[in-house]
């Protein structure tokens, strides 16, 4: 699928899921391409209660940890950095900063850059492990604090209709836990995977809403292609077993947020096509769906399988049908 060529706000996994679940962003988030400003991390420092920071830079998170996470661990400073896309990234080794009190430090963050003049879209923790830079490892404690000026979703009305929406993986932290009825946090693929064929298995109605993060996190951000071939294959090996869970009218999609591309130069999440997979025992087979114009004919088509109210997007189920 393609988004239309007026509304690129975003190429990150919020904005890409808000839009697949039927709000597309009209107006982008604020990047900082030359780092974050002097007056933004004064208030950081000033209101976390951290005596310093270090980096405040823009670069790949991996590099990152190799040229300040000993020097985190010695000071007990966060390390401070961003990307190409709206993030405020807090890294700190889980030794130094306890998880629990990184999420707070983050949560304070959040509130500091929903400010206008920031307007930044994810604050990301960034915990760590390891006890130099050859072996400094980002663990799955991750936690994503979003922006909430996303309007309605297909989640808000699945959930207002009384049927299920399962939340699997980073899903709820994205949404910031609106429009869910049950959230099932994971540590990365495989458990997500299987998770999902557990909730298949049981008598749900609505969704099931799963995010597979070692795509993105270990093996696109790392340009790691050998590991996204292998995830590929892992996922490819599992579909029959997600297939025989499927009840005779469910319907499988499978698709990407956004790009990810681990053969390009950049470590950055990239403006290329993604897939639109659709499957199930009702679902015509042979059918092109063509490029779609916005991701958010996915929710579209969703909510018109189950009868619901229409967000944005246009519907193909009279095509797979």
């Amino acid at each position: 699928m393609e988004k239309q060529k007026n509304k690129l706000f975003g190429k990150n996994s919020p904005v890409g899921h808000w839009e697949m679940s039927g709000f597309i962003l009209k107006k982008g988030f604020k990047t900082y391409p030359n780092a974050f400003p002097k007056k933004m991390i004064e208030e950081f420092i000033q209101k976390t209660g951290v005596k310093g920071i270090l980096c405040n830079e823009v670069g790949s998170g991996t590099e990152i940890l190799k040229r300040f996470g000993e020097e985190q661990i010695k000071t007990g400073y966060p390390i401070i950095y961003t990307s190409a896309d709206s993030v405020f990234q807090i890294a700190a080794h889980e030794d130094v900063i306890p998880v629990e009190k990184l999420y707070e430090i983050c949560k304070i963050a959040r509130q500091i850059l929903n400010k206008p003049e920031y307007n930044v879209g994810t604050v990301i923790a960034r915990p760590f492990i390891g006890n130099s830079k050859d072996n400094f490892i980002r663990t799955y404690h991750r936690k994503d604090f979003e922006s909430e000026i996303f309007g309605k979703t297909m989640l808000d009305v699945i959930k207002e209709n009384n049927q299920d929406v399962i939340a699997i993986g980073k899903i709820q932290d994205l949404f910031v836990g609106r429009g869910i009825t049950k959230a099932i946090h994971t540590n990365g693929n495989i458990e997500g995977i299987e998770k999902t064929i557990e909730e298949l298995n049981n008598n749900t109605t609505g969704l099931i809403y799963t995010n597979l993060v070692d795509f993105d996190m270990l093996y696109g951000h790392r340009n790691d292609i050998v590991g996204y071939a292998k995830a590929l294959e892992y996922f490819d090996n599992k579909l029959p077993e997600i297939m025989k869970a499927m009840k005779p009218n469910d319907m499988l999609i499978i698709t990407a947020d956004h790009g990810n591309d681990p053969s390009t130069p950049s470590t950055d999440h990239d403006r290329e096509y993604v897939p639109i997979l659709v499957y199930g025992e009702q679902i015509k087979k042979g059918i092109d769906l063509g490029i779609r114009l916005t991701f958010a004919d996915i929710s579209a088509t969703i909510l018109d399988i189950l009868n619901l109210e229409q967000l944005e997007g246009t519907s193909f189920k009279k095509e797979i049908f």
